[in-house]
């Protein structure tokens, strides 16, 4: 993507459809003069008594205990410098983002326009009482030591400044498990720190609390070694100062065994690598480029230990891993500080978490077969559901060790349960499914592609690596439309509409008439059918020409669907296709079926289709819990429609008895948890979050993904057909650019687990 493309991309994603990435939304109903009086004038009143009573009633009655500030003046923002505090909201609402969909925190961004430190203080301290914690970001040094130091010590609810001490704990936890593997200890270490602002400072001092000495320890700035005989040294540069009579990074580097980079890209020479000692643990943090490229670093030392600041490279020291948990486990237990001990204690967490067994779907997200302990894995990935669950109990517990918890947590059981169910825990589906189609790119079929629409999402999915697009469609119309989408990009381009016919078209007309002259075709009716977008490119995927195909766009489902089983048709031992979407809730994904296809399914139908859908939500990474729904519950109706739900679920218990599945059951008791488990304590359900449903009909299963889709805005991928022989999937009518992208990545997705039982067959 161009630099020019990305900037009008960016400016346009910040301002449309509304300004903004955060909002506010009402937690109590506000539809009635009663509850209006409740929420307002007069009933408002007796909470603010309560309070009046007691100012720790404010974590009671308001939501002072999952609020964040996050504040800056906007004098040290991102790689922009000192652009003020209007030009940092951006990047505070960013983070404010951040903290909600990783942790489920209320984060509020607060621009000062102070460069003052007094001044900020003050204005911190008076706004302090809206908060449960501040998060101060984007400050320059050295005042940022200052305004921290003095927060932390007038204030009493946690305060951290994130640029300070968020590199500092994950990159910690990766130096603990880097010398693990290494077969370091971190008194005996040498270490070499390029930078001297407010991170490395703070992340120096954490590795000194985990044992490094302070004569093992050579920091530099932009004039190279800080000595101890140098003039003017700032209070903090001299807590580092050497007295070894060195000055250049060169010099430096020799038999050091650790690298901290933390400056500008390309200091670090692959000379300067190979003077490191036996193993050398590199940390090139410097963003967007690192100190030295990932791949040249590697590629110079095969037995360095590499991490960067970079997602595209193994050991991503990403400060996403870190605030959202701190800030949630110290909110859970009302802490006044974020102290030494639970900052260590989320180091410990971190470096632990990485050394236990990966779940499939972090596997999954980042297309690995299995993730596991060792050189490039050293630190847990961000999107490992495991960390919200992990970290703020560890956080929480020492500061209740530590003095400073006013909450102690007592049922921590049942606090983890809590932290499961928080939007950070399972509802990453569309992250995930990028991030794995990315792994493996594949050469899909957009059917449509001389629709504006369709060729955005082809633009999309083309530069941000998630699939190969093949565009299909009037070339004259793709080729004018990519020049008003600016999209240069070089891709193949196929219209099978055009006059001419080709040899590919005479061998898919050939092959398509072979497999159905005894159904009615002609070989004239074939080469017809050639000129017709889904035949076409339907063919191309069953000819091995692509790995898959999108279609859907412009066209009705039944018109699409006909072509695309003609020439596709059903995979091996299917009885029916169907289809599955996945919704995205507040609750979680819940997978749906059958959406699209199967009218009026009888019992055994319905078991296919059960076994397909657990299929696909085991393929996206989750442990598939299924309810078999109906009107009715457990045999409270006679009609047939109830006893063929039922008759399903006893063909699925018998044919495979492994299978979390039972029903028939109403939708409300499939979903509400403890409703379910006080009526139907002898369920396979009972006391297990349903993750996917299973309709009756059509109708119901329609009707339900729609209703939910317009109602609660759900985001909705799919519908992802099932039962095919190849990965062909077709979309709703009139989907939009980012359903158009999903459908993409399912299809990638698709082709790379039929590729996967392709060769474990062939191994076999």
């Amino acid at each position: 993507m161009s630099n020019e493309k990305l900037r009008r991309e960016a400016l346009i994603y910040h301002a449309k459809p509304q300004p903004g990435k955060i909002k506010i939304v009402p937690t109590k109903p506000y539809s009635t003069q009663r509850d209006l009086a409740l929420a307002y004038s007069p009933g408002v009143a007796e909470p603010c008594l309560e309070i009046a009573k007691d100012k720790e009633n404010a974590y009671k009655y308001t939501s002072k205990g999952n609020l964040v500030a996050i504040i800056s003046n906007g004098t040290a923002v991102l790689g922009l410098g000192n652009i003020g505090p209007e030009a940092s909201k951006p990047v505070m609402e960013g983070k404010g983002l951040l903290f909600k969909i990783f942790a489920d925190i209320d984060g509020i961004d607060i621009e000062v326009d102070t460069e003052d430190v007094d001044k900020f203080i003050e204005t911190v301290k008076m706004i302090a009482p809206t908060f449960g914690g501040i998060n101060l970001e984007d400050i320059k040094a050295p005042e940022a030591f200052e305004i921290e130091r003095r927060l932390k010590e007038e204030l009493d609810i946690p305060v951290m400044h994130d640029d300070q001490h968020g590199t500092a704990i994950i990159s910690a936890a990766a130096l603990l498990n880097a010398l693990e593997i290494s077969d370091k200890k971190m008194d005996e270490v040498r270490i070499v720190i390029s930078g001297a602002g407010a991170a490395a400072v703070s992340c120096t001092k954490l590795y000194k609390a985990f044992g490094a000495k302070a004569e093992n320890i050579v920091m530099l700035d932009s004039k190279g070694v800080i000595r101890k005989d140098a003039d003017n040294l700032s209070p903090a540069k001299k807590e580092f100062a050497t007295d070894r009579k060195i000055n250049t990074l060169d010099e430096a580097m020799v038999d050091a065994d650790v690298f901290v980079g933390l400056s500008i890209a390309n200091v670090v020479t692959p000379n300067m690598l190979l003077s490191m000692a036996k193993n050398p643990i590199v940390f090139a943090m410097a963003n967007p480029d690192p100190e030295i490229a990932y791949d040249l670093a590697v590629a110079t030392r095969k037995d360095i230990i590499m991490a960067t600041g970079r997602s595209d490279h193994p050991n991503q020291v990403n400060n996403v891993l870190g605030f959202p948990f701190i800030f949630r486990g110290a909110l859970d237990v009302r802490a006044t500080a974020i102290n030494e001990a639970m900052k260590m204690a989320a180091v410990k967490a971190l470096a632990d978490l990485t050394r236990q067994p990966v779940p499939e779907q972090v596997n999954i997200a980042y297309g690995e077969t299995r993730l596991t302990f060792g050189k490039e894995y050293i630190i847990p990935k961000p999107f490992d559901q495991r960390l919200i669950y992990e970290i703020p109990p560890a956080v929480a517990k020492a500061a209740m060790e530590s003095g400073v918890a006013k909450a102690p947590i007592d049922d921590w059981d049942k606090y983890r349960e809590e932290l499961m169910l928080r939007s950070g825990n399972d509802n990453k589906v569309v992250r995930l499914l990028h991030g794995r189609a990315r792994s493996n790119a594949k050469r899909i079929v957009f059917a449509e592609a001389d629709h504006l629409d369709v060729l955005k999402a082809a633009q999309i999915v083309h530069e941000e690596g998630i699939a190969i697009p093949i565009l299909l469609g009037r070339k004259d119309i793709i080729l004018e439309l990519k020049k008003e989408l600016e999209f240069d990009a070089d891709l193949v381009i196929i219209d099978p509409i055009s006059k001419e016919f080709d040899e590919r078209h005479i061998r898919y007309a050939t092959k398509y008439w072979e497999s159905r002259k005894r159904s009615g075709v002609t070989f004239y009716s074939a080469k017809i059918k050639m000129r017709q977008r889904n035949y076409f490119g339907a063919m191309m995927v069953l000819e091995g020409d692509a790995d898959g195909m999108i279609s859907g766009y412009s066209r009705a489902y039944p018109t699409v669907v006909k072509p695309i089983l003609e020439v596709i048709g059903r995979a091996s031992g299917v009885k029916k296709v169907a289809t599955v979407n996945i919704m995205i809730t507040d609750r979680g994904p819940l997978f749906l079926a059958d959406t699209s296809i199967n009218i009026e399914p009888n019992a055994e139908e319905l078991a296919d289709i059960a076994q397909m859908t657990a299929n696909v939500a085991a393929n996206f990474g989750f442990d598939p819990v299924l309810a078999m729904l109906s009107y009715a519950n457990f045999g409270s109706s006679t009609h047939p429609n109830a006893r063929k739900v039922r008759e399903a679920v006893r063909i699925l218990h018998e044919t495979t008895p492994d299978l979390v599945v039972d029903g028939e059951i109403q939708m409300d008791f499939a979903l509400n948890r403890e409703l379910h488990e006080s009526k139907f304590p002898f369920s396979k359900l009972a006391g297990r979050k349903v993750n996917t449903l299973i309709f009756p009909n059509l109708e119901s299963a329609n009707i339900t993904y729609k209703l939910l889709k317009e109602l609660n805005s759900a985001e909705s991928i799919g519908p992802i057909m099932v039962g095919l022989r190849k990965a062909v999937h077709i979309m709703q009518l009139g989907a939009s650019v980012d359903e158009i992208v999903n459908m993409a990545a399912v299809a990638v997705i698709d082709a790379q687990e039929r590729e996967k039982r392709k060769k474990a067959k062939g191994s076999k």
